[in-house]
């Protein structure tokens, strides 16, 4: 099976073109393919194009290592992009992708280094991430996770995200924290985790959790929702640097909340597995 790999931040994709698959993807290969030891190694599996019946539209499927399906990805979303842009399938000019979690706009710039998405509407209402409880905008509640309370907003940009506001935040919180509350039953989707610190008006830094991936260097949904959050109660005006271990994106908030992300990619290699791979079992 031919491959290409991407990382944005030190999130790394796979990108399996559909026409060199052969067939859908099974979970179990999904997991073989991203595991560090027994695969090729990466956060994640990024299928397609696939053919939409909509001319000019690239449609994509986003699969995590544990062989969910995730709605949307930030990072690939921009990998995407970018790989698109390698095979020469689209320019400089803005273009559609369909996700599951809802069409974006992006664009590649002129070294293909750089990629702009527009993410769609950051929502904090409680029926469409969702968050069990009474219909309601999801704003400084309180989470209580291993005998500590924690402050937390909710949002979806397509993809749950749980924001944690902290004075000092450290990765050991989210490897240590971000299992339970992905997995509390508050989140009847499970959720993607942020640790959010202010540093000032226009620059945030956040430590994350991903649902179904784990400690992850850098998120672009994870970026747009926390930048998002800090806007919406008032932390930060509404140009955001988001500093993450893995680097820095930049996040433009306009209209109804609508959010435009900004960040790199960088190629790392393409290859081919061997069918051997695929007869092991994890």
């Amino acid at each position: 099976m031919q491959f290409s790999k991407y990382h944005a931040l030190g999130n790394d994709y796979l990108i399996v073109n559909p026409i060199n698959a052969g067939n859908e993807l099974t979970p179990p290969q999904i997991r073989l393919l991203c595991h560090r030891n027994y695969g090729v190694g990466s956060d994640g599996i990024l299928f397609g194009p696939l053919v939409t019946g909509e001319e000019g539209t690239f449609s994509l499927r986003i699969f995590n290592p544990d062989g969910s399906e995730a709605e949307k990805s930030g990072n690939g979303l921009r990998i995407f992009a970018r790989y698109l842009w390698d095979q020469g399938l689209v320019r400089e000019e803005p273009f559609p992708v369909l996700t599951p979690g809802g069409m974006v706009n992006a664009q590649v710039h002129k070294d293909g280094k750089n990629v702009t998405v527009d993410m769609g509407k950051l929502s904090f209402e409680s029926t469409l991430i969702p968050v069990k409880g009474p219909p309601r905008e999801v704003l400084n509640e309180t989470i209580m996770v291993d005998g500590q309370e924690l402050r937390f907003c909710a949002a979806t940009i397509g993809n749950p995200h749980c924001v944690i506001l902290r004075d000092s935040i450290t990765s050991e919180d989210a490897k240590n924290w971000g299992p339970l509350i992905e997995n509390d039953p508050r989140f009847p989707n499970r959720t993607n985790v942020q640790f959010m610190k202010i540093l000032d008006r226009g620059n945030i830094q956040i430590e994350i959790w991903e649902r179904g991936a784990g400690y992850t260097l850098a998120s672009g949904s994870s970026s747009s929702a926390a930048a998002g959050t800090a806007y919406k109660l008032g932390l930060c005006d509404p140009h955001i640097a988001v500093h993450m271990p893995g680097g820095t994106i930049e996040i433009t908030i306009s209209g109804d909340f609508l959010i435009s992300m900004k960040g790199p990619v960088t190629k790392i290699a393409d290859g081919i597995t061997s069918d051997e791979m695929f007869t092991q079992t994890l």
